[in-house]
């Protein structure tokens, strides 16, 4: 699994996808989610697009992020993107308290 977050602007967004982007940002729910979320200011200029994306046991970040962004093409508004960032969750250690291999509590 991963978690691809595209940072990027708006192109000329219809009145339609200007009211639908509005009515269904909401900062509060920005989450990694297989539909993505997208995060952005009242202008409606930029934005913060969250994805997780399956991933094959060979796949890597290229492959991840070309999902993403299909995932973000489906969404349907015209857009340029400006930065990519894709997290492999197999690859996330995960520390739990209290187990071994910690310091010892003395």
């Amino acid at each position: 699994m991963f978690r691809v977050t595209i940072q990027g602007t708006f192109g000329d967004l219809s009145a339609a996808g200007r009211a639908s982007l509005l009515a269904g940002v909401d900062v509060l729910q920005a989450a990694y989610t297989p539909a993505g979320t997208f995060t952005c200011d009242r202008s409606i200029s930029a934005f913060t697009f969250r994805c997780q994306v399956p991933a094959d046991p060979t796949d890597g970040e290229h492959e991840a992020v070309q999902r993403a962004v299909a995932v973000l093409e489906a969404h349907g508004h015209p857009y340029r993107i400006l930065r990519v960032a894709a997290t492999d969750l197999r690859e996330v250690k995960i520390r739990r308290k209290g187990g071994s291999g910690g310091p010892a509590n003395h």
